[in-house]
């Protein structure tokens, strides 16, 4: 009776299933806090719809807004804000491991199943070691964000610089891209301190922990792990093919005329950049759809593995790439850094991507649907949805005029591109047991 009640529980709080639920909760949480009066900087309380998606929005590290952060909350509201972006950004497993070591409690082996889901590793082993080096990296970086951006602002704000500085570099470093300015940082869009510094906390923040601790260890490229070698350059390509089309896109732009080439060039790599957060310095608007075309592709694909950002991530693209360019080239394996990769982990790239492409467009046409009265183009549909998914931020002006159903639309869909859409489905369906036979192959025409 115990071992069938002991499997039940098992099935029923699955590492999938508790990452899910741990998540809803912390939402709900934050809901609350942000329908008290205390949290609105005029005294009335958000509506529920709205608590829920700044809540979803801010655990989730997307960045989309429905309320002015800076003008419609008061302290108190944007703390809970920060809160709930340091929560989501680090994960609630991290959280709850701090708090157990500080009790002096054992970390149970289903604990850690769940801390490895939450991390996103591929095995347990070292998973309590990484969830404190977390906290550590993290703290370390957003503090040293924290006190640039306070020496930048102190002159212009004063003592409100400190809190301007904190906010900022936490939803930086967790690429969750909230501004307490309704402009993000378009009136910085040439200060080279401003737009150094938060690129620097979106880029480390985006990179994984994973990485960030193999780095710190081995410090040569001979020595780094194939994970960390296939994200650094994942990363710096997209970094540099993006920052390269948008400058030279944005510069056939009539609206852009006005830039100076400090603003153009600065634009061009912050934006590149914050393909992972919903930090801007160019109105997303205003921009050619070219450029908007290319911004979604970038936030679609996202951050990496382990890291604080969302999308598909640069790994599962890699794979899908050097996949593409083995069947061309008639490889029996595909292979990079003279390591093979394994079938089960190009199945899983393949089944991530098609998740979330058919995420991304059914929630884009459930949304053309919804705001049809005010939106005619499918482009800021399409834009919004991928952003939402990714967990971005970035907006073309939609979000704050969304229609109730639209807002819950992607209240979920922030939520399920932060869990993932392979966790997601997971959660809610139960694992296939290991199969014991195999069916004769027989082949399909293809192309």
């Amino acid at each position: 009776m115990e071992e069938g009640v002991s499997v039940l529980r098992t099935k029923l709080f699955s590492p999938s299933r508790t990452l899910l639920g741990g998540f809803v909760v912390i939402i709900l949480l934050g809901t609350g806090l942000l329908m008290l009066p205390a949290a609105s900087a005029s005294g009335q309380p958000l509506s529920f719809l709205d608590a829920l998606f700044m809540a979803t929005s801010a655990a989730c590290v997307t960045g989309l807004a429905v309320v002015d952060v800076g003008g419609d909350l008061s302290r108190f509201g944007q703390t809970i804000v920060l809160l709930l972006i340091q929560i989501g950004g680090l994960g609630f497993m991290t959280f709850a491991v701090l708090i157990f070591l500080m009790l002096g409690k054992k970390i149970s082996f289903q604990q850690r199943l769940y801390i490895q889901e939450s991390l996103q590793q591929p095995t347990v082993e070292g998973v309590v070691r990484l969830a404190i080096w977390v906290f550590v990296i993290a703290f370390a970086f957003q503090a040293a964000g924290t006190a640039v951006l306070f020496v930048r602002w102190y002159p212009e704000y004063g003592g409100e610089a400190l809190f301007l500085a904190l906010f900022h570099a936490v939803a930086a470093f967790n690429n969750a891209g909230l501004s307490l300015w309704p402009d993000s940082l378009m009136r910085y869009g040439a200060d080279p301190v401003i737009n150094g510094t938060v690129s620097a906390l979106v880029f480390l923040g985006s990179l994984g922990f994973t990485v960030l601790m193999d780095i710190g260890q081995h410090h040569r490229w001979s020595r780094f792990s194939l994970h960390t070698k296939v994200v650094l350059v994942t990363t710096f390509v997209l970094l540099g093919i993006g920052a390269t089309l948008l400058f030279l896109i944005e510069l056939c732009n009539p609206s852009s005329q006005t830039m100076t080439w400090p603003e153009r060039l600065w634009g061009a790599f912050f934006q590149s950049v914050s393909r992972t957060s919903g930090f801007y310095t160019w109105d997303i608007g205003t921009l050619l759809p070219t450029s908007q075309l290319l911004l979604m592709v970038l936030m679609f694909i996202g951050a990496s593995p382990g890291s604080t950002g969302s999308g598909i991530k640069t790994t599962t693209v890699a794979l899908l790439v050097l996949t593409v360019i083995g069947v061309i080239r008639g490889r029996r394996d595909v292979a990079v850094f003279q390591r093979r990769i394994s079938q089960e982990q190009i199945m899983r790239a393949v089944v991530l991507f098609l998740l979330g492409i058919s995420m991304v467009m059914a929630v884009a046409l459930a949304l053309s649907f919804t705001e049809r009265e005010q939106v005619t183009d499918f482009l800021p549909v399409l834009f919004e949805a991928t952003s939402a998914f990714s967990n971005n931020g970035l907006s073309m002006g939609l979000t704050p005029h969304l229609s109730p159903a639209g807002k819950l639309l992607l209240t979920v869909t922030m939520m399920a591109g932060r869990v993932g859409p392979l966790t997601v489905a997971f959660a809610l369906t139960q694992r296939q047991r290991k199969e014991t036979y195999r069916y004769p192959e027989e082949k399909v025409l293809i192309g």
